[in-house]
């Protein structure tokens, strides 16, 4: 039997048609993006700039003696920012202690003496104490927590003077023997606050002193 002739290339398939007018197929070549790389003298820039920020943080790391020069600063500024609230208490601790037996006039002046404390010892009375609350601590002290004696600081004087002067004017102006009695013991109370709240702040600094040989003292806190 004949066999029938299979289409010819560049015709219809069907026999008789019209030839195929479609384009010769061409495989289509699957190639990536080319990745573009990053210039040389890119990365040599960074490098600089990164090398140059190490040097710049090593060349203003502080010495121990710069560092003790800020320490013995901090020290100062802490004097000067408690002193008028602390020489309150002072005196007025030292006029109780001072009072002689059924003294009126002498009562009514340490009482005196005490109210003017306390208040002196408040932030709206006090720009001292208000500065101190606002002080910030130099970087170069950072790793001794100095920030905490700041607000120790601040808190020995509001509430812990405070409360141990407006205790004295109390006390001393008590209508009778119990209400004195139990005035003193709020007094003694108060007072063993302030105290406790010396002695922490003290010992900040005292550690921070000897860190830094820098011969100097936590400024002078009556109790």
């Amino acid at each position: 039997m004949a066999r029938t002739p299979g289409p010819v290339a560049g015709q219809s398939g069907t026999a008789g048609g019209p030839p195929d007018a479609s384009p010769p197929y061409v495989p289509i070549r699957h190639n990536g993006w080319a990745t573009r790389r990053t210039p040389r003298w890119v990365l040599l820039v960074f490098a600089v700039l990164v090398a140059g920020t190490v040097l710049v943080a090593l060349a203003h790391k502080p010495s121990q003696a710069q560092r003790a020069s800020d320490l013995r600063g901090f020290l100062s500024d802490m004097n000067t920012d408690i002193e008028s609230c602390a020489g309150g208490v002072r005196e007025s601790l030292s006029a109780l202690h001072q009072l002689g037996p059924a003294n009126a006039s002498e009562v009514q002046d340490t009482i005196s003496i005490a109210n003017q404390g306390a208040s002196n010892c408040e932030p709206a009375n006090n720009m001292q104490i208000d500065d101190l609350e606002q002080y910030q601590v130099t970087e170069s002290l950072a790793s001794f927590h100095l920030a905490s004696v700041v607000t120790g600081l601040v808190n020995w004087a509001v509430p812990d003077a405070v409360n141990v002067q407006t205790d004295v004017a109390t006390m001393l102006a008590a209508p009778s023997p119990a209400a004195k009695a139990k005035d003193m013991a709020a007094f003694q109370q108060a007072l063993r606050k302030l105290n406790a709240q010396r002695a922490a702040v003290d010992a900040t600094m005292e550690s921070a002193i000897r860190s830094l040989s820098a011969h100097a003292a936590p400024p002078s806190l009556p109790g």
